[in-house]
């Protein structure tokens, strides 16, 4: 054979290996597109955690809808407010206008504060928010229809429309609300605000919330550059609620006493012990909440990395800036103290989560894309349970950058990290923030039925593909992501 002839096959069988693999390339562009109205339940790979397929689940209709999994709507409620999304100007303390969206024309929107056991009632109205408004109430685990999700528990309020949420305020602690359509560009314009759920009985001392938020680049607390002052009397127990509503982790520092840590996510700690010059980093949507006892001279929380600072005291000292030495470690922080189930229980379900990036399409586009367990969304697994079972999910971080995974709906119970068993006062989470390289091992009780989502609370990251679903058997959703409504949950 000839040179020239074998010339002659390369060329074809190279041409041919080309269009072969554009062939591929085209193909997964093609079924990367996401449609413009799709069900959550229609996607993914439905994982049962090592058991067995629920006879009654479904994925394309049928079952129990979201839209039954309500409150009673014949009560009085207990407490009952109205907010209005709507878009205005806000003054940042250095008198630096902010063009935002807003509930009631305030960022942080107004704060609310009602008692366990209230049965609230919240009615959204939408003045002018073009693209649409809902209201998830973080870290609190109302009945699903209650979740605030566009496209999973609810349509999207456009202009003009109205929502009412009702749920019974079952926890005590700190939490937040924020909309969940377009998220992620919209909290960040400011659709948030805090929610406080207080004891029964009334607590003595100062109670206040520290809401850290990024405005066009500007760090601020409560809205405030500078940080600002709170005067309290010497010897005044002091508990202060830390909540970050930004989609990065922050860390905080307190300066001017020893502290101790009360409370994540909306749980007290059992057996809290003193801490100084200790850091503490939190979530991208966590809660920490601090205590101490106001002593004679200021106290100040801060933002560190910046100089926000919101100091505390009887008068306006100057207080000596703390620079940390460590970082607290939830894992072995304060006392043991029985739990419902341990490391040593026996699971009904267990899942596997590895985050990690491919290269691939996402919606079209190409790029190297966030992956669960190997899949760019929407192929990702949808973690599917029954009402009652014990449910373990072991979560490993195989990227470069955190990954604060926030789950709807329910508590877990970190049981532990990298292989070491948690050893402090029991960790119960909301939004667990999980650092390149690490794996931790949680647990929770499928007691809330519904349609859940499972996402990274960086919401960029989330609105780019890092997001699923756990799902109950025997429930469904007739909202659709999409569609004349216009659902974008991220």
């Amino acid at each position: 054979m000839s040179r020239q002839l074998l010339g002659r096959i390369a060329t074809v069988a190279g041409a041919l290996a080309l269009v072969a693999l554009l062939a591929v390339l085209g193909r997964a562009w093609w079924d990367s597109r996401l449609p413009q109205t799709y069900s959550v339940m229609s996607y993914g790979t439905h994982d049962y955690g090592g058991g067995p397929a629920p006879p009654d689940h479904s994925e394309h209709g049928g079952g129990t809808s979201v839209s039954a999994l309500r409150e009673p709507g014949h009560e009085v409620p207990d407490a009952r407010f109205e907010l209005t999304a709507k878009a205005a100007d806000i003054r940042l303390s250095g008198g630096r206008v902010v063009h935002a969206l807003t509930f009631d024309g305030m960022s942080p929107g107004p704060e609310l504060r009602v008692h366990q056991g209230d049965l609230v009632e919240v009615r959204l109205r939408n003045a002018d928010v073009d693209q649409g408004v809902t209201i998830h109430w973080h870290g609190i685990d109302v009945p699903n229809v209650e979740d605030g999700v566009a496209g999973v528990t609810q349509n999207a309020v456009l202009p003009g429309e109205s929502y009412t949420y009702r749920f019974r305020a079952k926890q005590v602690g700190t939490f937040w609300y924020h909309t969940h359509q377009v998220s992620s560009t919209d909290v960040g314009r400011g659709l948030f605000g805090v929610i406080v759920i207080e004891p029964s009985e009334r607590q003595p001392g100062v109670d206040m919330v520290v809401a850290a938020h990024t405005y066009d680049g500007i760090a601020t607390l409560n809205r405030d550059e500078g940080g600002g002052r709170r005067k309290v009397p010497v010897g005044t127990p002091v508990r202060i609620r830390i909540v970050n509503t930004d989609s990065s982790e922050h860390t905080f520092t307190v300066s001017g006493t020893p502290f101790r840590v009360l409370a994540i996510d909306g749980t007290d700690l059992n057996g809290p012990t003193e801490l100084r010059d200790v850091a503490l980093p939190v979530a991208a949507g966590g809660r920490i909440d601090v205590g101490y006892v106001q002593p004679p001279h200021g106290v100040s929380v801060g933002l560190e990395g910046t100089s926000v600072a919101i100091t505390f005291g009887p008068g306006w000292p100057q207080v000596s800036e703390t620079k940390p030495t460590i970082s607290f470690d939830p894992l072995t922080y304060g006392r043991p103290a029985p739990t419902p189930f341990s490391a040593s229980s026996t699971f009904d379900r267990d899942f596997h989560l590895a985050i990690t990036k491919k290269l691939g399409f996402y919606d079209g586009k190409p790029g190297r894309q966030w992956a669960l367990n190997g899949k760019i969304y929407p192929d990702v697994p949808m973690f599917v349970v029954e009402k009652g079972d014990l449910v373990r999910v072991t979560i490993a971080n195989r990227t470069r950058v955190v990954h604060p995974m926030h789950l709807h709906g329910h508590h877990a119970l970190v049981l532990s990290r990298n292989g070491e068993p948690s050893t402090g006062s029991p960790w119960w989470t909301d939004t667990l923030n999980v650092v390149p390289g690490d794996e931790y091992v949680i647990a929770f009780r499928a007691d809330n039925p519904g349609i859940w989502m499972d996402h990274c609370h960086n919401l960029g990251h989330a609105a780019a593909g890092l997001t699923m679903h756990l799902a109950y058997a025997g429930i469904t959703t007739p909202f659709l992501v999409g569609g004349e409504d216009g659902n974008t949950p991220e």
